[in-house]
């Protein structure tokens, strides 16, 4: 099973071959949102300002730049989770990192079906742990500002997410029915008035 390994994915590389591959993931998620399946190396090597060879180089096929898309997007959905639980009113961080949760799984759904449909299956696991660790931070520092039900478990929260982020992916969801059903998860994550 191919893997992600965020800490080896950049190291060893010139100051300028790092550049290239940031710019490169960053026109790759932009080109596969808006085009799907239908994006080529030359739109993303365009739009990254590189030569073809430059993304091949870092990216042998398709399948290793979705890979690298996705390590990425664990390894900052991970960093921002932290954040949210360092700083600020512990329960708006808890909502606003459920809410983001929904709107990055509908940005990258495009890439979670290619790689779905290459049958590709990505091990994530050090993002995803840290990210368990971050949304218990997250959940008991609003559960200690009575802004979110004391009997509510990091499991529960993980299997809602894990619901609404699902329905987010696989349905399209307009702005007002993503707004509609966060409001009810959340008014069932609030203590009882």
């Amino acid at each position: 099973m191919p893997s992600y390994e965020p800490a080896r994915a950049g190291k060893g590389l010139r100051a300028d071959a790092q550049r290239n591959r940031a710019r490169i993931l960053e026109a790759a998620e932009a080109v596969f949102a808006a085009k799907g399946p239908a994006a080529s190396t030359e739109e993303i090597a365009l739009r990254a300002g590189v030569g073809i060879g430059t993304v091949f180089r870092h990216f042998p096929t398709k399948e290793a730049l979705l890979q690298a898309i996705i390590g990425r997007l664990a390894d900052r959905l991970a960093e921002d989770t932290a954040s949210l639980a360092e700083g600020g009113d512990p329960g708006t961080a808890f909502f606003t990192f459920f809410a983001g949760m929904v709107e990055r799984a509908a940005r990258t759904k495009t890439v979670i079906d290619l790689l779905a449909e290459a049958g590709i299956a990505i091990t994530v696991a050090k993002p995803i742990r840290m990210l368990r660790e971050s949304i218990e931070d997250l959940l008991a520092n609003a559960q200690q500002a009575g802004t979110v039900r004391p009997d509510v478990r990091v499991t529960e929260v993980i299997a809602l997410l894990i619901g609404v982020c699902q329905a987010a992916l696989h349905t399209a969801w307009d702005p007002g029915l993503q707004e509609r059903t966060l409001a009810i998860v959340f008014d069932g994550l609030r203590p009882a008035r």
